[in-house]
């Protein structure tokens, strides 16, 4: 499982320090996809692979089970955790009334500038997503920035930075690309998406926090049920290793 494109650049980093940048560096390559869901995590190859020493590595996949984000099973040892559906439905839930609530607050803060930002936010999504998904898209480093930005931008036009990071906080429990990965191969589901940031969009840019809220709620809502969908359609063959 040894990946060569984030190997570990040379750093004076030690101890707690090197255990907290490795355990970061990890996070991202999963949720990202770069280490898939149910992928095992060898500590020697990882080792290798950052050029230093098991034991920091060691810890660095402690602190990432204690989070959920891996586990160590049977015969095994540390693998990617698979997303159990029911726990994907409860995060959005969560979610889903912290956004709503971003949404309402950002009604009052709002400029044209930023209406603006988020409308070009939105078709970047679309339009990246829909070339991904006929193999002509552009040279973009990260397929899922349009549609994240929509979010963390709504979040942060609320004014409440503890908000945001607990939106922020949700969003990082699971793998990101798995979203991505729904937006570009269901045109169904992209189609929708795109549908719904834009009545959001226009419940923002008419004043309505009420109407903002109510749209935003069901959007996450929507995206949690297909994210849910995704895994109990693909988790049993995850965990028989397949």
């Amino acid at each position: 499982m040894t990946i060569e494109s984030d190997a570990l650049a040379p750093t004076r980093k030690t101890g707690a320090a090197l255990v907290d940048d490795l355990a970061d560096r990890i996070r991202n390559r999963i949720m990202t996809g770069e280490i898939p869901i149910g992928a095992q995590l060898r500590q020697a190859e990882l080792a290798s692979d950052f050029g230093v020493s098991r034991t920091p590595v060691r810890e660095a996949l402690r602190q990432l089970q204690t989070s959920g984000l891996i586990e160590v099973l049977p015969n095994r040892g540390a693998v990617v955790s698979v997303p159990a559906p029911w726990d994907v439905r409860e995060a959005y839930e969560v979610r889903a009334e912290l956004e709503a609530l971003a949404a309402a607050r950002a009604v009052r803060r709002i400029t044209r500038d930023q209406i603006e930002q988020l409308r070009v936010a939105n078709r970047e999504m679309y339009d990246y997503s829909l070339a991904r998904s006929t193999g002509t898209a552009p040279d973009q480093p990260d397929h899922r920035r349009g549609n994240d930005l929509f979010h963390t931008l709504i979040a942060s036009i609320s004014g409440n930075a503890r908000l945001g990071k607990a939106i922020n906080d949700i969003n990082e429990t699971f793998p990101r690309n798995v979203s991505a990965q729904l937006i570009v191969n269901d045109s169904r589901h992209r189609d929708e998406n795109f549908q719904e940031h834009e009545r959001i969009l226009q419940a923002l840019a008419d004043g309505d926090a009420e109407r903002a809220a109510a749209e935003m709620r069901q959007h996450v809502v929507d995206a949690g049920e297909q994210l849910a969908r995704w895994y109990e359609l693909r988790s049993s063959t995850v965990f028989r290793g397949e």
